[in-house]
């Protein structure tokens, strides 16, 4: 494994230079590189897809599709079990609207966490409340991780699925989803991951993980924004009915013998998609492969443990979970509200989000109305950890 160069990677992001981001949770900044592709999409090499039959039209086509088979093998799967989407959150609604309203009915049960994103609790809330399904909440430790005790006292033969994030979004803690897997499919259940933040920086094979869904954000692993994609294993993605109806995701319209549906993944990606958002989503997955996760996680790894190191000099500060964080440090400052710490931080050049995070549960669990998160990304380096300290001490002078 090569380590990171931060200053050589640095150099490839114009939206960041000297000003130190560390919201790559909530959004990666882009490489040139994939600035580039989009800007190549957008302009000499632009048509739509899959209708014309001129050259460019069908040049643009392989281009789209040539990105399904980067996104497919990024992740470990097979082209034809991947699916574009706007992002995680319509690729999560997406199963909940198809697989679930064709697998979960009445009485049947559905397992998130206390940890997971509103994207992976409300879906599911929806579907539950349509069905009459009901929703089982598995418990997080101490340091912040799922407790894999409550997901294993909470599967039955009622369950139906468990989803879960692969890595949290406010705490890092990565998921052991292989042992996960194993428990949903003891019972017959399936499994859905939110890799949102697994993605950039984590090697994924979904068949080692065991999941039967796997979701993905393209703006979380430096690609654009309006992109992400839905992985799910080809038997269950080839049973599950159409999720929206339009052009492309058909086979034949008739008023006469009726609609038939394309095969998937086609069936599910109705209307003109985002052509230029999956061509830089394949660049994004180019870049980051360029790197190596193995690299990144590493040097993310190395980030989390000297930020924490330096917030644990401060007994006023409540670090949130584990040591081994996948990238992500949450905390809080006590008798300063988090949004306070960023507006301070903001001033001193530092970018950290603030607030519920979209996890409103996991709040409601500590005790608080926010945390600060700071987040980090390839191109983070230890001068950006300098100045999120020195900043904090910027915050007890203000604050007293």
């Amino acid at each position: 494994m090569t380590a990171i160069s931060p200053a050589t990677i640095r150099a490839q992001f114009p939206g960041v230079g000297d000003w130190h981001y560390l919201d790559s949770a909530a959004t990666a900044q882009k490489p040139q590189a994939v600035i580039d592709a989009v800007a190549r999409g957008y302009g000499e090499t632009y048509a739509t897809v899959h209708r014309g039959v001129y050259d460019r039209s069908a040049a643009m086509t392989r281009a789209y599709e040539a990105a399904r088979e980067r996104v497919a093998a990024f992740i470990g799967g097979q082209p034809n079990e991947i699916v574009f989407t706007r992002g995680a959150t319509e690729a999560i609604n997406l199963v909940a609207a198809t697989w679930g309203r064709e697998h979960i009915g009445k009485g049947d049960a559905i397992i998130v966490s206390r940890l997971d994103h509103h994207s992976n609790i409300v879906p599911w809330q929806m579907l539950a409340g349509e069905v009459g399904a009901e929703i089982r909440v598995a418990s997080i430790t101490d340091e912040g991780r799922v407790d894999l005790d409550s997901v294993r006292d909470l599967i039955d033969d009622r369950v139906k699925l468990v989803a879960l994030p692969q890595v949290s979004n406010v705490t890092g803690a990565v998921l052991d989803a292989r042992a996960v897997a194993d428990m949903a499919h003891d019972v017959g259940a399936k499994l859905l991951l939110d890799a949102c933040q697994a993605a950039p920086r984590l090697p994924i094979d979904v068949a080692a993980l065991g999941c039967d869904f796997y979701a993905i954000s393209g703006h979380k692993m430096y690609g654009p924004t309006g992109i992400g994609a839905l992985w799910a294993r080809a038997d269950i993605l080839d049973a599950m009915p159409p999720y929206q109806g339009g052009g492309s995701m058909i086979d034949r319209v008739s008023f006469e013998e009726g609609t038939t549906f394309a095969p998937a993944p086609t069936r599910f990606e109705a209307g003109t998609p985002h052509i230029v958002g999956a061509v830089g989503l394949h660049a994004a997955c180019d870049w980051i492969d360029g790197i190596g996760r193995d690299a990144i996680h590493a040097h993310e790894a190395e980030l989390v443990a000297a930020t924490r190191e330096g917030l644990a000099k401060h007994n006023d500060v409540t670090i949130y979970g584990p040591a081994d964080s996948a990238g992500i440090v949450s905390f809080n400052v006590r008798d300063i509200h988090a949004h306070d710490v960023a507006t301070i931080l903001d001033d001193a050049g530092v970018a950290v989000r603030a607030g519920h995070h979209c996890c409103q549960p996991l709040m409601d669990h500590w005790g608080v109305p926010a945390t600060v998160r700071a987040s980090f990304a390839a191109h983070s380096d230890m001068a950006d950890v300098e100045a999120l300290l020195e900043g904090l001490n910027k915050v007890k002078r203000i604050f007293g």
